[in-house]
């Protein structure tokens, strides 16, 4: 049952980081810890120069050198997008054995002074496991990737499996527990469905952490039509705009992947919901709410972005809803669907909870209605909630279709689920490092049912 509406949506330096390495390396099987959308630092690369210089995330000139450098088009030929500005290269930076990408998204001595946590993202986790004995480039290793692209692209495939080796190899031969966030889980889920082998071979355990397996509806069709906002309040206008997300977003096959998927039996269809005054030479004017549900939104983005268009260095360049990325993510959908755990590994489930979530979303209103689908990449809508962690429905995160070994709703929100106390107490336990755990945590040892650690 979803709540009221409202028209507030919270949605989605040195490169060493700090020594935090401990001393020696401990018997540990190795950790991979796998980022989400928006969650790994992007660096331009010059291809001449080779100079480097990091686009996301930064603070000081964001919106500038978003638009010059990761503005983006999606080439069908190849299923990449691709960088406007055909002088540079998108890459990410691998140092600190890929934690550098995923730690601290802007590790400005700015932003560390003045501890900005919206953008401390893994850092957290890192400095709990590294208290817990393990040890970068040994049992403690990152995987950031190119989050524009799609979840089952080559080289995040090929990517992922190159750090899988890595890992199994540096710690000795050990098998590999991935901890994947977010976006991150359809990452690990389309190579599960395309490798399975090689997933069977080097993965032991897979912790997966508000992962929207079945999308997340009200944030992506949001976004597809108006943009994301990923700093709330006074700092946005130091951060990219909504405006400017918003074109790269229409040419991202991994925002297309997160769309509601049409095909999963919702307790209740994710809507569009558009007041809509229409007047023919005939009739008088009337004002009607129109719906639109998984299989017919494809229309409403076809409508509504038929005139979205960008200027860069001099010229227009047509950014239309992209069909040729609707039906590669269909295809995706595909993947993800396919995906089975192989017998021997163990998968565990954190979803969050308790907080209002965007579901439906609703442009105008009967007073004020919408005269042209256009007018939606200008409107902000009003969204109605359910239950979640802001940005992906708990009933979304639960459904991973696979045999869980546990999977637990805690109350927090999407991006602080990386640094509660509750989750690092779980990750301790299944990571079996033999630590003592509280009573409520404790009684889900032994249980694949699904409950829910009430905070105290």
């Amino acid at each position: 049952m979803t709540g009221g509406w409202s028209r507030c949506c919270p949605c989605f330096g040195s490169r060493s980081s700090v020594d935090r390495d401990g001393d020696g390396a401990a018997d540990r099987d190795p950790v991979v810890l796998v980022s989400g959308m928006g969650g790994s630092i992007l660096h331009s690369k010059n291809k001449k120069s080779g100079f480097e210089s990091r686009v996301w995330v930064r603070i000081w000139l964001a919106d500038l050198q978003f638009r010059k450098k990761l503005w983006s088009i999606y080439n069908p030929l190849t299923g990449y997008t691709e960088e406007l500005d055909d002088t540079c290269e998108i890459i990410v930076p691998d140092d600190d054995f890929g934690l550098y990408a995923i730690d601290i998204l802007d590790p400005s001595l700015f932003v560390k002074l003045m501890h900005l946590t919206d953008v401390y993202h893994f850092h957290d986790m890192v400095d709990m496991l590294v208290g817990c004995g393990y040890k970068k480039g040994t049992t403690l290793f990152g995987f950031g990737y190119d989050f524009r692209q799609s979840n089952r692209i080559d080289k995040s495939m090929e990517g992922l499996k190159v750090k899988l080796e890595t890992a199994h190899k540096a710690s000795g031969g050990r098998k590999v527990n991935i901890i994947s966030h977010s976006m991150g889980g359809l990452l690990v889920s389309c190579f599960l469905s395309l490798y399975p082998d090689i997933f069977s071979k080097y993965v032991n355990k897979w912790i997966c952490i508000a992962c929207p397996f079945q999308g997340a509806p009200g944030c992506i069709n949001d976004s597809l039509l108006t943009g994301l906002q990923f700093v709330e309040g006074f700092e946005s206008y130091f951060f990219v705009l909504r405006w400017t997300m918003h074109q790269l977003v229409v040419e991202c096959p991994s925002i297309y992947e997160m769309m509601p998927n049409p095909g999963y039996d919702w307790k209740e269809q994710p809507l569009i919901q558009i007041w809509r005054k229409k007047q023919t030479e005939e009739q008088a004017p009337s004002v009607k709410l129109e719906t639109y549900g998984p299989h017919e939104s494809s229309t409403v983005f076809e409508e509504a972005l038929r005139n979205n268009e960008l200027s860069y260095q001099g010229k227009t360049v047509a950014l239309p809803f992209n069909f040729a990325i609707f039906k590669w993510a269909t295809a995706t959908r595909q993947v993800l669907n396919n995906a089975q755990l192989p017998e021997g590994v163990t998968f565990y489930n954190i979803y969050g909870t308790s907080f209002d979530t965007p579901f439906h979303v609703c442009f105008g209103s009967e007073t004020s209605p919408i005269v042209d689908l256009s007018e939606l990449c200008h409107t902000m809508p009003e969204y109605s909630f359910v239950d979640g962690d802001e940005t992906v429905p708990t009933e979304s995160a639960k459904a991973d279709g696979y045999a869980a070994a546990v999977r637990v709703g805690i109350p927090a929100r999407h991006r602080e689920l990386l640094r509660d106390e509750r989750v690092f107490e779980l990750i301790k336990q299944w990571l079996g490092l033999g630590l003592g755990v509280t009573s409520k945590v404790a009684k889900l040892q032994n249980s694949s049912k699904v409950m829910d650690v009430v905070s105290s």
